[in-house]
């Protein structure tokens, strides 16, 4: 049996998050914890506009989370550490008939980072697969979704400080992360990036993951973070992920084409240098919501290129209080692809 993973941009049975819960993520100003609160459910909202959407909330967030959702927003209740459903959750599959597989990675708090807990977020991608009807694929590769991005035909963008973190993997090498990239999500040709956004190695960071810099819009199409001012630490990171991009080939032999997602302007926040991007965006049926900055004319410039590279319409929901909290739209969801053929 070969399982593949779908590209983000082929047809999509639901969506699949996790409620902001009480912890270190949420954090212990009142005010910022409901805006965060307001942005996932405002993600989920707007997502559910175009197909299901289901909620995992634990136990303790049940009342804020049904305070905010809309009445298509299905809720499952389950424990959780934390709420950000692409890494612990599972990453969908479909073999050759079809049916619906869920890879569940080996989650240890993106690397045993000492702020995170995992001993309950590390269930979810088997409760999630349960609830989906999804036949369970357990990998001992310690991984997160937000770690691959794929063109649906075999390739698939990674970085080398993720996969081979040695405080995630200590004992891979790239031959042995891509056998298990072929074995679960049916990848046969891995591209290896450098390294993520300067913002993502820092503390609350993921250390380099590619869904903050990259996506596939189409197979042999690639949108690409751009940072323009020189004054920024990324300026120098974006030109040498694009010249990797430029020599690489894809699974079916094309080089890429590659379309720039012109970063906005501020370069930095009260914590230092901003990882404000485009890149991380959310794909649905029909539509692609997308995360905005509070900057009218560069929201509108990135949505006008998703709108171009999808051929879908475009949403846009200021992203602000989830980047701060280390990661973006894309980061919080996980889509199920239709199973079937």
């Amino acid at each position: 049996m070969t399982w593949t993973m779908p590209a983000e941009f082929a047809p999509q049975e639901r969506i699949w998050m996790a409620f902001p819960r009480v912890g270190n993520t949420l954090g212990d100003d009142a005010d910022s914890a409901d805006e965060a609160r307001d942005t996932w459910a405002a993600v989920a909202n707007a997502a559910a506009r175009f197909e299901p959407v289901t909620m995992v909330v634990d136990p303790s967030a049940v009342t804020e989370a049904r305070a905010r959702l809309s009445a298509d927003v299905e809720i499952e209740i389950a424990p959780l550490d934390d709420f950000w459903m692409r890494d612990i959750g599972p990453t969908f599959v479909l073999d050759e008939a079809g049916t619906l597989g869920a890879v569940d990675w080996t989650f240890n708090g993106w690397g045993a980072n000492a702020w995170a807990t995992w001993e309950r977020d590390d269930r979810i991608g088997a409760t999630v697969a349960g609830l989906a009807g999804a036949t369970h694929l357990p990998s001992p590769l310690v991984n997160e979704g937000g770690g691959i991005h794929v063109d649906g035909e075999g390739t698939v963008l990674v970085t080398e400080t993720v996969q081979l973190d040695p405080r995630r993997n200590p004992y891979a090498t790239k031959e042995r992360v891509e056998w298990e990239l072929q074995r679960t999500i049916g990848a046969t040709k891995v591209i290896w990036l450098p390294r993520g956004l300067t913002r993502d190695y820092e503390s609350a960071g993921t250390r380099g993951h590619v869904d903050m810099v990259a996506a596939f819009a189409a197979p042999g199409r690639v949108l690409l973070h751009w940072q323009d001012d020189p004054a920024h630490p990324d300026y120098g990171v974006v030109r040498q992920i694009r010249a990797v991009l430029e020599e690489a080939t894809d699974a079916a032999g094309r080089h890429l084409e590659i379309i720039e997602l012109p970063a906005p302007a501020t370069l930095r926040d009260e914590d230092g240098f901003v990882d404000w991007n485009y890149a991380n965006h959310l794909v649905v049926n029909g539509g692609v919501i997308a995360c905005g900055y509070g900057e009218p004319e560069a929201d509108a410039r990135a949505a006008g290129i998703l709108a171009e590279a999808y051929g879908r319409e475009v949403v846009t929901i200021d992203a602000r209080p989830i980047l701060q909290r280390g990661g973006g739209i894309h980061c919080i969801t996980q889509q199920q692809p239709r199973a079937g053929r």
